[in-house]
């Protein structure tokens, strides 16, 4: 007759924070001063009455999931698409403007910008002292979009900014050759690093010994944590066994290769499938991977939401086997 048994890893807080995955320990992050692209045809924008906007050259100009910070250059002088942080320092105590990324979101007095969704649709103001107002969105139905010309600028899933902002003393601003179909004569876009994406880490654990000689066969896991809130937030694992301590690991997900994380719960697929897996709720995995086996590993992949704000908290994995 089999038993069936249990056995957990207790982890300290294992938390995707800023792209490193942090495990009972402190991390700091060094960006660079810019995220634009260095190169001349993929820096600048261009308006008939200006000429070209220089994004990259101030080595100031940020894009991050929630709005854009920093100046650009051009003849008329700087493009100060924050009020926080133009050449001069933080000026929204007199002027409250800036770029967020979010159709919906709105430009807060202290620089932060409120229900930014990281989805690459740019909404607000800049400034330049010689033209005023420059308006990044306009005419989609929403209150920090107004107006009845439908027009905005957006960054699409390789970086590269599309569209017009508007000027009323110069007019529209393209970010991009492609809006008049004038690539093949004149070359220019603006390009950033940032994506519209998740950040992604992994927890490996240590090897467990379930102490049965014959071996054991896996069913399931069970993690323990916070699943957090926002969209693309998700955990889910892979599973190694061995006869030996000291391996070979092979972490596989349900079709048996890298490729694929467990996430389905056991309602939903007995033989084990992919998914984001709920918190104290058991996880099936496909046996026959992992039957007569000793020694377990598992390897958690825990995704952040858009903004890369927020993230999954992992506490403690169980694993269930019978011998």
């Amino acid at each position: 007759m089999k038993t069936m048994r249990t056995f957990a890893w207790l982890i300290a807080v294992a938390v995707l924070a800023a792209g490193v995955l942090l495990l009972g320990t402190t991390a700091r992050i060094g960006f660079a001063a810019t995220n634009i692209n260095s190169a001349s045809s993929s820096s600048v924008a261009w308006d008939d009455a200006s000429g070209w906007w220089d994004f990259y050259t101030p080595l100031t100009v940020t894009v991050s999931g929630s709005r854009i910070t920093g100046y650009a250059s051009s003849s008329i002088g700087d493009i100060s698409l924050d009020c926080a942080t133009t050449r001069t320092g933080n000026i929204c105590g007199t002027s409250n403007y800036g770029i967020c990324n979010g159709a919906n979101a709105t430009h807060n007095p202290d620089g932060t910008c409120s229900n930014a969704q990281a989805d690459g649709y740019l909404s607000g103001f800049a400034w330049n002292d010689a033209i005023g107002w420059i308006s990044f969105c306009g005419g989609l139905g929403t209150s920090v979009c107004p107006g009845t010309q439908s027009y905005g600028v957006t960054i699409d899933t390789n970086g590269n900014f599309n569209g017009y902002a508007w000027s009323d003393l110069d007019g529209w601003i393209s970010f991009n050759c492609s809006n008049n179909s004038s690539c093949g004569t004149v070359q220019y876009l603006v390009n950033t690093s940032w994506r519209s994406t998740s950040t992604i880490g992994y927890l490996t654990s240590e090897v467990f010994d379930t102490g049965m000689p014959n071996g054991t066969t896996l069913s399931s896991l069970i993690w323990q944590g916070n699943p957090g809130s926002g969209a693309g937030l998700c955990t889910n694992f892979q599973i190694a066994a061995s006869a030996s301590a000291s391996g070979p690991w092979n972490f596989i997900g349900p079709d048996g290769t890298s490729a694929t994380y467990y996430g389905a719960a056991c309602s939903q697929n007995a033989n084990g499938g992919t998914g984001c897996a709920a918190p104290n709720t058991p996880v099936c995995v496909n046996s026959s991977y992992y039957n007569n086996y000793r020694y377990y590993r598992y390897q958690a992949r825990l995704q952040s939401d858009l903004l890369q704000t927020q993230s999954p908290r992992v506490d403690d994995v169980i694993l269930n086997f019978t011998q």
